[in-house]
């Protein structure tokens, strides 16, 4: 083939090209290589017609060559250009070998454009280290230049924009250039302070906040941003957040708490700093409120979840606890790295707070709480825990295993022995419980909960245990003196005065105290309001019954209901009487003994017929209830059904044959 043979082969294979003939022009591209295998042109067209024909393996060998055989030819660059062919995924790799040739031409401009180009094939393949390596090569050209400091500032913001998107999955050599870029562009930016300047501040800290090995790097933009914009609480906002998720709370932590709250009193991170500080200075209740409230504001926020549930523990909230623990999980995640040991802290948290719940369910769901705590084998405590949820769960056998293990391996650990106790406690091994618990106070002797259950233990051992001071009573009161929001332990300070001490005044203090600890503790607001009602306080008595029934959701509070009922009825005061014994019945429809006061309410009311139905309806629900069927047939008689009353009375005496009122009606 003659070199005007060749000629006209090339400029077929062009026109082809351009007539989006691929195949044809790939053809007459092979016939001019059977001449001439070096051909640059030739090489040039076989590899942009094969990258239209979909076989970019082919295509990128073709480019190869024709660089091989012409190194300094820009032409591969022209022709891909005039091609006007979309870039694609499909053609990156091919691109990218031709470009990266060219960024060692020697001509800058073209050098800067094809820079721009293959950053933005790089970034479409969220190839963002190469993205970065490659805008780097750009900058540093352009300050070897002299470049103005605008034009750099503009450099760099565009690089954030490229980078931005790769936080989620991105190694430590891109997260560094990122964070390098904004460095660069807030340092270099013309105008400070001012809007835009601010914002790139709040982005840079934003980026910082993500990466939680970053933590002296966002300690420092956060405090250089405060110096600039004093009055911008972003910065700080950030900080205390950062402060509160490190779970470390320093004098600078708990300064900018306050520093904060001054400057933004309804700041959600501010105000749950507060808390987190109450909960430190044993505030328990105030904790909690701050906490509450803070958490309305910043929501997602795993670590304040948590001091809120610790909060709430104190104070023997469990399920507010527990509630607390699945929105610090729910806000968690996914964790990784610092936030997988927040996941293994709220998890323990939760278990401990369903085991206080002390039923079957919550201790099921407490065992499946620790299955996911990482390494929860190798912890001495989370066994300890778990022994616990078995014993709960009625699993004795399962208990004693760790409790054993637990004794043999981890001797001195006050959990060991006061799990051994739990056990023995729990069947009645009274003498054994009380060593077990002395040896646990012996090795941790500030928790409550091990003099409670000791004090417990000599209640139930024996009548001398019960009545000597220096045992049960003594348990009790250094229990109560340890956790001042224990309510059980003053129930039971409130059982020893009225039962063994026979000072009523001082059980009803301590009744009263139960029941303010924990509103749904039946026994100590009873207890209480009939300790009131023997001393003559009926204001005390009304007080607790009052507070007790404005709370209550219907169905609930039968007792209140019952009680308050009782006491409008004595009073003469039916009406109320009627109103909060049917309350009582809501909550419990087959209490014989209430539908009998009830009937007793609607008849000093006047209300005989439903009365009658109330008097029925009690001794249908228990026959041998004799003073109901009397009344029945007293209001029978009022009603002037005397046939019914006879019955009725007659009844009764078949029953009962002296039985004085029946046989007067």
């Amino acid at each position: 083939m003659s070199n005007k043979e060749v000629k006209a082969a090339l400029k077929s294979a062009r026109d082809a090209i351009r007539n989006k003939e691929y195949k044809e022009a790939l053809k007459h591209c092979k016939a001019v290589l059977k001449q001439e295998k070096t051909n640059y042109n030739a090489w040039v067209f076989i590899g942009l017609a094969a990258a239209e024909l979909e076989q970019p393996d082919q295509a990128k060998g073709a480019y190869r060559k024709a660089i091989e055989l012409e190194p300094n030819q820009l032409l591969a660059w022209q022709v891909r250009e005039c091609s006007n062919s979309p870039i694609s995924p499909k053609n990156v790799t091919m691109d990218l070998f031709v470009w990266n040739f060219l960024l060692s031409s020697g001509d800058k401009q073209k050098w800067c454009d094809v820079c721009n180009k293959l950053v933005e094939l790089y970034h479409q393949e969220k190839k963002y280290l190469e993205v970065a390596e490659t805008w780097q090569k750009l900058i540093q050209m352009k300050q070897e230049e002299g470049a103005e400091k605008a034009e750099l500032h503009q450099l760099w913001k565009k690089m954030i924009q490229l980078l931005k998107d790769s936080t989620q999955n991105q190694d430590n050599k891109t997260e560094q250039s990122l964070l390098t870029a904004f460095e660069h562009a807030v340092n270099s930016a013309d105008t400070v302070p001012s809007e835009d300047h601010q914002n790139l501040y709040k982005d840079f800290i934003q980026c910082l906040s993500k990466f939680p090995h970053e933590a002296a790097r966002l300690e420092k933009a956060c405090n250089d941003m405060m110096t600039l914009y004093p009055t911008v609480s972003y910065p700080l906002e950030v900080l205390c957040l950062h402060f509160i998720q490190s779970g470390t709370l320093s004098e600078e932590a708990l300064h900018s708490f306050s520093r904060l709250l001054e400057m933004d009193a309804s700041s959600g991170p501010g105000i749950i700093g507060f808390g987190i500080k109450c909960l430190q200075e044993k505030k328990y209740k105030e904790a909690v409120k701050s906490l509450t409230e803070g958490l309305q504001k910043t929501s997602q926020c795993p670590a304040a979840w948590h001091y809120l549930a610790e909060a709430q523990m104190k104070i023997h909230k469990h399920r507010d606890a527990v509630l607390s623990c699945n929105q610090a999980l729910e806000a968690l995640g996914t964790p990784e790295g610092p936030s997988l040991r927040w996941k293994n802290l709220i998890l323990q948290l939760k278990a401990e707070a369903l085991i206080k719940i002390a039923d079957a369910d919550a201790a099921e769901e407490a065992i499946r709480a620790l299955e996911q705590i990482a390494d929860a084998n190798s912890d001495p405590v989370v066994l300890a825990i778990r022994g616990q949820a078995y014993l709960n769960k009625g699993l004795m056998e399962q208990a004693s295993k760790i409790s054993q293990e637990l004794l043999l391996c981890h001797p001195d650990l006050a959990e060991s022995h006061a799990l051994e106790g739990f056990i023995h406690y729990s069947q009645k091994n009274y003498e054994q419980a009380e060593r077990s618990f002395l040896n646990a106070i012996e090795r941790k002797a500030e928790t409550a909960e091990y003099h409670q259950y000791l004090g417990l233990t000599y209640w139930f051992m024996s009548d001398e245990t019960k009545k000597d001071k220096g045992k049960a009573l003594t348990q009790f009161l250094k229990a109560a003196k340890l956790d001042s929001y224990l309510g059980s332990v003053f129930c039971y300070l409130g059982n020893y005065y009225r039962d063994i001490a026979g000072d009523k005044s001082r059980a009803r203090g301590c009744y009263k105290k139960a029941f303010e600890l924990d509103g749904t503790d039946e026994e100590s607001g009873t207890a209480a309001v009939g300790l009131s009602v023997e001393l003559g306080d009926m204001d005390t008595a009304l007080s607790i019954l009052n507070e007790v029934t404005e709370k209550a959701s219907p169905g609930t509070a039968k007792w209140a209901w019952l009680h308050r009922g009782l006491y409008y009825l004595r009073t003469d005061q039916p009406s109320q009487a009627v109103a909060d014994l049917q309350a009582a019945l809501r909550a419990d429809p087959k209490d014989a003994n209430c539908w009998e006061s009830l009937g007793e309410a609607y008849l000093s009311r006047g209300s005989y017929s439903t009365a009658l139905k109330s008097f029925r309806k009690a001794s249908e629900l228990n026959p041998a209830l004799v003073y109901s069927i009397y009344r029945a047939a007293s209001v029978e008689q009022i009603l002037g059904k005397y046939k019914n009353a006879i019955a009725t009375y007659q009844e009764i005496l078949k029953k009962t044959e002296d039985y004085v009122p029946a046989l007067k009606g």
